[in-house]
């Protein structure tokens, strides 16, 4: 039986080796068959808004079966857990997988949007396994906002890793691994 997958992109281009491709491209690879990995492109992604992205992620969201696994890198991690927190409570997410996920300060207007509520954690719908995967070498998001999702999200699984920069556009052998154990 084959496992699907929804991956929610970062922003910017998506072309190949532009943006999320190179990190969908060897999560294909390490999975292999037994896994379906979608990739659907988000509107706009070059100039992202939250209410379109949502729109999306919620019809993504509604066509994944029960036991399905979710992966978001960069902007897709935090529109993803906005969207997820701002809903009514769906149903148990069996495996949510955050990869260079930014903790957007909502004080600051120009990315407001894209900003969790306080209590975001307590408004997520059941997650059976969060695991949370940050770069040290990262340029784009800093260390500390892995640090801040850490404190919020207290059951999560934290993974400080080395060498993937930002778009962690090689293989990630323990992505792969907390997915498929």
């Amino acid at each position: 039986m084959v496992r699907d997958i929804l991956f929610a992109h970062s922003a910017g281009p998506q072309g190949p080796h532009e943006g999320s491709h190179d990190l969908v491209a060897h999560l294909r690879a390490g999975l292999g068959s037994g896994y379906e990995v979608r990739f659907p492109l988000m509107p706009d992604p070059e100039a992202p808004r939250f209410g379109a992205w949502r729109e999306r992620l919620e019809e993504e969201l509604a066509a994944l079966p029960a036991d399905a696994l979710v992966v978001a890198h960069s902007l897709g991690g935090s529109m993803l857990l906005k969207t997820l927190a701002e809903r009514p409570r769906g149903p148990e997410i069996a495996g949510l997988f955050l990869v260079a996920t930014p903790f957007w300060n909502p004080a600051n207007p120009d990315i407001a949007e894209y900003a969790l509520s306080e209590d975001f954690a307590a408004r997520l719908p059941p997650i059976r396994r969060l695991v949370l995967y940050h770069s040290r070498d990262d340029a784009e998001v800093p260390l500390a906002h892995l640090a801040r999702y850490a404190r919020a999200l207290p059951g999560a699984v934290v993974r400080e890793l080395d060498g993937y920069g930002h778009l962690f556009d090689k293989p990630c052998p323990e992505l792969v691994a907390d997915i498929s154990g």
